[in-house]
């Protein structure tokens, strides 16, 4: 107990993968900043939110899988960590549990608890792209969660209009430290003159994204060296796939050097001419830091020939559908081949004119992700502490 009486805060935080797992611990710093040292909390994640203090109840790497032709193998180890988490909520008794993205896993866990009788407050931070998919998965989100945070302007209506309560409170990568990095220190840490060339790439932070997309990223800068002469490689990993990615690196040209942690990320950002990067958060990061770029994916064949049956748009990169029209190169499935990636990557590099249209198609979404006045972060730990209070006090959550 506080000394005003009140019970401490006590919150179940569930990341299934690294990009969760980032949002995860920039919320429980804010949390924090929020309640203090009356916060308590449990749950799953990777590093970022172990930096916060969490210990996490299962290994990341068990659950941060893509695809459906991926998930297949691994389903009877992610159903038995399903069993596992709700079993331990069930006995931890917290005030709230919050997920964040990964739906496989998460909407498996507030579904069980909701069948078991739970009515902890269920909230779900990142929301499903129902803008992309069918509606019915904001259909099925209503029955579970008590309320949804978003990340974009344009989504609420679409999870609202099915009665579950819903928050706008901004994109983190706003508040992320991307447009902050430190070039002259990346250079000075790895031995780069000022004048050579250095690209990044980003092949991912799941192993079957990484495992498909190293080999073609790679073949993609064999075809670049002779284009535009040589250059060094920036790839940053996260702890999950890092040891995969540097053996697969080890014959790519430009030297490449395989960072750990955001800090070294953000500072290869700050040196890059250029970026080729798994479709993803990341797009956003980059375009924070105002580093044009080329997104690529391809997925399993039996994963995407599904996916072509459901999802309703053609672009994935938040950039583009922020804005609203095609900026950044994607090249999805088929069209994810080294010659596209080398020819995109050249035009990036040596044409002034697209560099000059994606930097100021990059700050037009930034702004219109509320750069400069919103704190994501904050604005996510308030509703969430709210909610807390509001049930304490025999209030809706919504």
């Amino acid at each position: 107990m506080t000394q005003d009486g009140e019970a401490a805060p006590f919150i179940f935080i569930i990341a299934g993968e690294p990009s969760g797992d980032a949002l995860g611990g920039a919320l429980i710093a804010a949390l924090r900043e929020r309640a203090g040292d009356r916060l308590r909390f449990a749950g799953i994640g990777g590093e970022s939110m172990a930096e916060q203090g969490l210990s996490s109840l299962v290994p990341l790497s068990d659950l941060a899988v893509a695809g459906i032709a991926e998930v297949l193998p691994r389903a009877p180890l992610i159903l038995r960590r399903v069993r596992e988490t709700v079993r331990a909520i069930r006995e931890m008794r917290p005030d709230a549990m919050v997920t964040i993205d990964s739906s496989g896993f998460s909407w498996r866990i507030a579904h069980r608890l909701r069948r078991a009788g739970e009515r902890l407050p269920l909230i779900h931070y990142v929301a499903p792209m129902v803008w992309a998919w069918r509606a019915g998965r904001a259909r099925r989100m209503a029955r579970w969660y008590d309320h949804l945070l978003v990340l974009l302007p344009f989504e609420p209506p679409y999870f609202e209009r099915v009665g579950l309560g819903c928050t706008y409170v901004g994109h983190p990568v706003i508040e992320s430290g991307a447009d902050r990095g430190d070039a002259a220190r990346f250079r000075a840490t790895h031995g780069i003159a000022g004048d050579e060339l250095v690209l990044t790439v980003l092949p991912g932070s799941r192993g079957g994204e990484v495992r498909r997309l190293l080999p073609i990223f790679g073949a993609a800068l064999r075809r670049l060296e002779p284009m535009i002469g040589p250059f060094r490689v920036a790839v940053p990993s996260v702890e999950t796939v890092a040891d995969a990615v540097t053996a697969g690196v080890a014959d790519w040209p430009g030297c490449p050097i395989v960072l750990r942690g955001a800090a070294a990320k953000y500072d290869a950002f700050a040196t890059s001419r250029a970026a080729m990067a798994a479709s993803g958060t990341v797009a956003l990061e980059l375009a924070l830091a105002r580093v044009p770029m080329v997104i690529a994916y391809r997925l399993n064949r039996l994963t995407q020939i599904m996916l072509d049956w459901v999802v309703k748009v053609r672009q994935v990169n938040l950039v583009n559908l922020i804005l609203g029209r095609v900026l950044v190169t994607e090249l999805l499935g088929d069209d994810c081949t080294p010659e596209r990636l080398a020819a995109a990557i050249v035009e990036l590099v040596e044409d002034e004119a697209v560099r000059s249209a994606h930097l100021e198609g990059y700050d037009e979404a930034m702004r219109r992700l509320g750069v400069g006045s919103l704190s994501p972060s904050r604005n996510a730990a308030d509703r969430i502490l709210a909610i807390i209070a509001a049930r304490q006090r025999g209030e809706s959550a919504s």
